[in-house]
């Protein structure tokens, strides 16, 4: 068996939170040893410390009593990275590969904290990958070689899709998109809740339906190799109520040139966010 089953090394996990958690459940459901884990974290959530007690995962070892790190992966708040990533140093091999998914912290920032021979890979992953339905952007710095990618790539996978660019400038739109993106979808059951009401329905009856009708469409878009384009016309028919919708929908002030004003705004934003 191969993948994280045959991992040689242990995966240390610095930050144990949500989605520390989800990315560490997932390795252990793709068949990561237990023994292979540690986390560092002095007070995880109940549910993460669950599943250390669980499968008895070294919490908070000694960095002298663990084997030299296969993998890093850094899922603490970005508030606090200055303090912790460059305690990890002496923790980084020439064979290591140290994987950041914290956000606005730069390739350069961690370069700075870590060996010059560094292996580091910037990732931005989503909230469905609490869920394992995730998609998650990652960027490599020069260091990254074939089998540290590939490394990178199976513990990313555990928690959804993975997608890799070379220009690290463009993470910034990539959290305005699939970062922040879940928000935007959930803005759209309120707003669909909120119209539905508005046309008559009972609010409890419009809030299900509006809930229902997004979770199942995206689960519609998900499993169907169309496009959203074409989707979208297969469900309009001419001169019915859905093309009257999207007449509306579709206007030249309509839903695309909000959205680019809301995209723009985040990317502006987290550009600032990243000094």
């Amino acid at each position: 068996m191969g993948g994280l089953a045959s991992l040689d090394g242990t995966v240390l996990l610095v930050g144990a939170g949500k989605m520390g958690g989800a990315l560490m459940e997932g390795w252990l459901a793709r068949g990561l040893p237990p023994a292979r884990v540690a986390v560092n974290d002095p007070a995880p959530p109940p549910e993460v410390a669950a599943l250390i007690a669980k499968h008895k995962i070294a919490h908070n070892p000694d960095p002298k009593k663990i084997p030299p790190p296969a993998a890093i992966v850094l899922a603490v708040k970005p508030q606090i990275a200055a303090e912790v990533v460059p305690k990890l140093a002496p923790l980084v091999k020439p064979k290591t590969v140290v994987i950041s998914i914290m956000a606005g912290r730069t390739i350069a920032f961690l370069e700075r904290a870590l060996p010059a021979f560094a292996a580091v890979v910037r990732a931005m992953p989503n909230l469905p990958a609490s869920i394992g339905r995730g998609i998650t952007v990652a960027v490599p710095n020069k260091r990254v070689d074939g089998i540290a990618r590939a490394l990178a790539d199976d513990l990313l996978a555990a928690v959804g899709a993975v997608e890799w660019i070379d220009d690290e400038r463009l993470l910034d739109a990539v959290t305005a998109l699939s970062g922040s993106g879940p928000a935007y979808v959930f803005l759209l059951a309120e707003s669909l809740a909120k119209a539905g009401a508005a046309a008559g329905l009972p609010a409890n009856l419009a809030a299900r339906l509006a809930r229902s009708t997004v979770a199942g469409a995206g689960e519609l878009m998900h499993r169907s190799d169309l496009d959203a384009a074409k989707l979208r016309e297969n469900v309009t028919s001419s001169g019915g109520t859905t093309a009257a919708a999207l007449e509306v929908l579709m206007a030249a002030d309509g839903l695309d040139p909000l959205l680019k004003k809301a995209i723009a705004a985040a990317v502006r934003r987290s550009r600032e966010l990243a000094g």
